[in-house]
């Protein structure tokens, strides 16, 4: 058996702003059992709604020195569908309204890092694996490189490390080394953490890790390249042999179009048809015009550049000529949510904008939609259109990281395919394809084959989770 952390600043259902959550809630469930103990750690954020909260046991206390402060580690505990979920207590680092964006993010996941490490000690659970997520639990990589040569309990752990974002790295002064982390200035080096006149979090997160992985294999190609490697394409390429590309998956018991108690009508590959009820309701609720015939398009997004948007923007008049209506669900940068805002007004029969996010809402959006889009400036997986695949939404994706892994681009010679796809990131190659896409919905026959293949591609947890115990037990020599 192996005994494996998975440590995470963010995990589904106790809080969630993007993927991360969602693989951190279902990956240790996937794992738990298959030879593999998991155990998850998180911090004690102050949105996890009441009715965890009042579900959690106190295990114990202990401290971290940052500097010359000693911070108060409260550890509780709770079982989650089968996971034991722990919970790092402390309410100066973590009594927030935002899980990121505060001027004292690495002070406070530095923190979570290090009280992860002492309350393991202070417990006893010596795991054989760490498992880090992202530039906010790096620093567990990088710590232990240093607490091995001084402290027996943690000699031996082994470490694997996940990128699921390569743009947020986790940048800060040097003087972060001696006044948070309480490391030698032997770390600011050019093999280590320093990263032109800064320290670079992720960058140790990679370069002490065993293993480092990334969410889909187009994107373990690409942060290889100077385009995509945000500046550390060098180290990638000098630890590449440790590195390799794991799709993520989704739950398919939390999205589960014959179950789902979020939407409306349940359905299955027997019942497609079923979908247009969801469309009605959609339509009336959103005050759109009652049509089962007008293509429904879904946008549920962070609105970030990183999403495509500037396409979007650039076509969006264009798009709105054409007889669709579209839903667009998420919050983010301002621009973005201005200019829905304004072609809502402008196109209230065309558009409905919804400038926040609510899960059941888009639990009904992904049902009772026909296209979804996804034009993503880079993706290194994406959830989204898996969830759409499931639901039988057809994606019409930009074929770049993981959507060029997952969504299979139509063949009408062949018959073959579950979504639609361009390569260029410009705006009228995305028209095309959604027009492109459209045409084929107008032809019934065709349309229903095209929905049947995207609901029945899998891409549950499954197989990804075995590439992960295939990953540990590599790591660990076995």
């Amino acid at each position: 058996m192996i005994n494996v952390v998975f440590v995470a600043s963010e995990a589904a259902p106790f809080a969630k702003t993007g993927g991360l959550a969602d693989v951190a809630g279902s990956l240790p469930k996937a794992m738990q059992g298959k030879d593999v103990s998991v155990k998850v750690f998180m911090p004690l954020h102050a949105k996890i709604s009441p009715i965890y909260k009042e579900q959690m046991s106190y295990v114990g206390f202990t401290s971290v020195h940052l500097g010359w402060r000693s911070q108060y580690v409260g550890v509780l505990t709770m079982k989650y569908e089968g996971v034991d979920y722990y919970f790092i207590d402390n309410e100066f680092y973590f009594k927030r309204h935002t899980l990121y964006g505060e001027g004292d993010d690495p002070e406070r996941y530095i923190y979570f890092s290090k009280a992860v490490l002492a309350a393991l000690k202070m417990m006893g659970e010596k795991p054989d694996i760490i498992h880090t997520n992202d530039w906010h639990t790096a620093p567990i990589n990088i710590l232990l490189d240093y607490y091995k040569r001084h402290d027996d309990f943690y000699k031996d752990i082994k470490t694997v490390f996940t990128i699921h974002n390569l743009r947020y790295q986790g940048v800060c002064d040097p003087y972060v080394l001696g006044d948070l982390m309480n490391l030698p200035f032997e770390y600011f080096d050019e093999e280590r953490l320093k990263f032109y006149e800064s320290i670079n979090i992720l960058k140790g997160g990679i370069v002490f890790s065993d293993h480092v992985t990334t969410v889909s294999e187009s994107y373990a190609h690409e942060i290889t390249t100077p385009y995509f490697g945000e500046n550390l394409e060098g180290v990638i390429n000098k630890y590449k042999d440790k590195l390799s590309g794991i799709v993520n998956g989704i739950d398919y018991d939390v999205y589960a179009p014959a179950t789902d108690p979020n939407i409306p009508v349940n359905y299955d590959l027997r019942s497609i048809g079923r979908k247009k009820e969801i469309k009605a309701h959609l339509q009336v609720k959103f005050g759109l015009p009652v049509d089962e015939n007008i293509p429904m398009l879904a946008i549920i997004s962070r609105l970030a550049d990183m999403k495509g948007l500037d396409l979007i923007a650039h076509i969006l008049e264009e798009l709105l000529s054409l007889d669709v209506q579209l839903v667009v669900l998420g919050t983010g940068e301002q621009r973005y949510e201005d200019m829905f805002k304004y072609f809502h007004y402008r196109y209230p029969n065309k558009l409905a904008s919804r400038i926040y996010f609510d899960q059941q809402e888009s639990h009904a959006i992904y049902a009772g939609s026909d296209l979804f889009i996804m034009p993503s400036l880079f993706e290194p997986c994406g959830l989204s259109q898996l969830i759409a695949l499931r639901y039988g939404t057809i994606p019409v994706v930009r074929q770049i990281g993981g959507l060029r892994d997952t969504v299979m681009p139509y063949n009408k010679y062949t018959g073959e395919g579950n979504g639609f796809g361009f390569m260029n990131y410009n705006a009228h190659e995305l028209l095309f394809t959604i027009k492109d896409a459209l045409s084929y919905y107008h032809d019934h026959d065709t349309w229903k084959q095209i929905v049947k293949q995207a609901m029945k591609a899998n891409h549950g947890w499954e197989k990804s989770s075995k590439a992960y115990l295939d990953v540990y037990a590599k790591v660990l020599g076995k």
